[in-house]
């Protein structure tokens, strides 16, 4: 997901995410959770450049995805898939996008902290309340800010990955980040390619401000259980690990 003005549009991360390790990683959770979902109806929110969505509909879902970022669409759109459609639109706004009767939600990948007031996160749980079927799980994943700030983290982990425009090359990507006081923080991503041949080695080919919320466990639940959520589990990995504030990586939080 993208906020008005497609702060992602320069960054392609179909090619920047290890995507078959990932959706293999993730894939028991998913399969676990939605496969007893009151349907195979499923929103996909923030579905950027659609990799979960054809996914689950490779696996017999039908999956529609909600994306506002115009270039990310055009990607997503590009590969077309069974089963799955993307509409352009604000997940904030979701029962004037898609009908009733969802069988599960998920948003994941970092999307939610896109949205940055308490409004923003209460319009969404109202609408999320609207369009799924009662009983039916909404997936939320982010990053554990709590560890972020205990531990003073700067950075997530550096990927390089194959260039594909240039077999001599390596594709780095950068997250850095700056927590703010006011509850939110400055996300930064970049993408360099690196080549030791040369001088400089290391060649910037996009980068990008982006202010962020950084929410947090109690401010979601308290958003979702005033409009109707009442059943909360939570972990700090898909593997379904205990969620240890200062130590887990993620939040992964499935409500009902």
């Amino acid at each position: 997901m993208a906020m008005a003005d497609d702060q992602y549009a320069k960054f392609d991360y179909g090619r920047l995410i290890n995507w078959d390790d990932r959706l293999k990683r993730e894939w028991p959770f998913f399969e676990e959770l939605l496969g007893s979902a009151p349907s195979r109806r499923i929103l996909d929110l923030g579905s950027g450049t659609g990799e979960h969505a054809r996914f689950l509909g490779a696996h017999g879902f039908h999956v529609t995805g909600i994306e506002m970022s115009p270039a990310m669409l055009e990607k997503s759109r590009s590969t077309p898939a069974e089963n799955v459609r993307f509409i352009e639109g604000d997940m904030r706004a979701l029962p004037d996008l898609v009908d009733q009767g969802y069988g599960g939600a998920i948003c994941v990948g970092n999307v939610l902290p896109h949205l940055t007031d308490a409004d923003d996160l209460r319009k969404l749980a109202s609408g999320l309340r609207r369009v799924l079927t009662r009983g039916a799980p909404f997936l939320l994943q982010i990053l554990n800010y709590d560890r972020i700030e205990i531990r003073k983290e700067g950075s997530l982990p550096i990927s390089f990955l194959a260039d594909p425009e240039d077999p001599k090359a390596t594709i780095v990507f950068l997250r850095t980040m700056e927590l703010q006081a006011n509850g939110r923080a400055i996300f930064m991503p970049s993408t360099l390619r690196q080549r030791s041949d040369r001088e400089p080695p290391l060649e910037l080919l996009a980068s990008r401000r982006v202010e962020i919320r950084t929410w947090r466990r109690r401010e979601i639940e308290d958003a979702l259980r005033a409009n109707g959520f009442d059943s909360f589990e939570v972990f700090g990995s898909y593997a379904k690990a205990p969620f240890d504030p200062a130590e887990s990586r993620d939040l992964i939080l499935v409500a009902r």
